[in-house]
């Protein structure tokens, strides 16, 4: 049987609160530690029927590209579910989500730029 890794390490300051993290894959093609601002975990729990849901990210992620992180979870679980269960319906609707999403997020920035 072949048997894949993933890690992360993460640095945190006394608060607790994540300054740098890494991670590390044997799929990985850049050879070693690479270094990222945000990751997010998510873990089928059997016996709860649920999922245990990890977001980990440094003081360093900006608050814009937190939300495109979460924008573009929405439209990569869009993919999931068609390719997984072949529900192209609820994948639709995901994706119709992510777009309105990426809209307002759009507008935002738009209006964060007017300001500055």
């Amino acid at each position: 049987m072949k048997r894949k890794e993933i890690k992360f390490t993460v640095e945190q300051n006394e608060q607790n609160i994540p300054e740098k993290i890494y991670w590390e894959a044997s799929d990985n093609p850049n050879e070693g530690l690479d270094e990222t601002r945000a990751f997010v975990v998510g873990v089928w729990d059997q016996f709860h029927r649920g999922t245990m849901f990890i977001p980990l990210w440094t003081n360093e992620m900006e608050v814009f590209d937190m939300k495109r992180m979460c924008i573009e979870m929405v439209g990569l679980l869009s993919d999931t579910v068609k390719t997984a269960t072949g529900d192209e319906l609820m994948a639709q609707e995901m994706d119709d989500l992510a777009a309105r999403l990426s809209r307002r997020l759009r507008e935002e920035i738009k209006a964060a730029n007017q300001t500055n």
